[in-house]
């Protein structure tokens, strides 16, 4: 009898990106790695130093520095500390890497027995950005 594995569903993997950080598992050294919880584009996003990660897409050119003042929580491996609701002189400075588009989501409107079908694309714009330093 041949044992049964698990079923896994693979995609592709944007330029720069492990498959083990896209399964959103961290590895576990970076448990002792600075992080921190930012608000960007009404999503929060966990960041550690040096990590890439994808925003809803922000103003600037490759290459221009941001700053995050709105850091909800910050931690390392013992502590951490929690904002109500920002951590105050708390800060997050990242570089962008990449501006660009995801991949398009198909958008099909579909009535029944009216002839009515209606097919659109759509590709979100994304800002990449990479974490430079976090202050605390």
């Amino acid at each position: 009898m041949i044992p049964l594995r698990p079923r896994v569903q693979y995609r592709l993997l944007y330029p720069g990106e492990s498959r083990v950080a896209r399964a959103g598992y961290r590895r576990y050294d970076e448990g002792m790695k600075m992080y921190a919880v930012i608000a960007s584009g009404g999503k929060q996003y966990r960041v550690s130093q040096g990590e890439n990660v994808r925003v809803e897409k922000l103003e600037g050119s490759v290459g221009s520095k941001i700053v995050f003042d709105n850091v909800l929580m910050l931690g390392d491996g013992k502590d951490s500390k929690v904002g109500q609701p920002n951590v105050a002189g708390a800060s997050v400075e990242a570089e962008i890497t990449n501006q660009g588009k995801a991949k398009k989501v198909i958008v099909f409107k579909f009535k029944r027995r009216e002839k009515y079908r209606r097919k659109m694309g759509h590709r979100q714009p994304y800002t990449e950005l990479k974490v430079t330093s976090i202050k605390s």
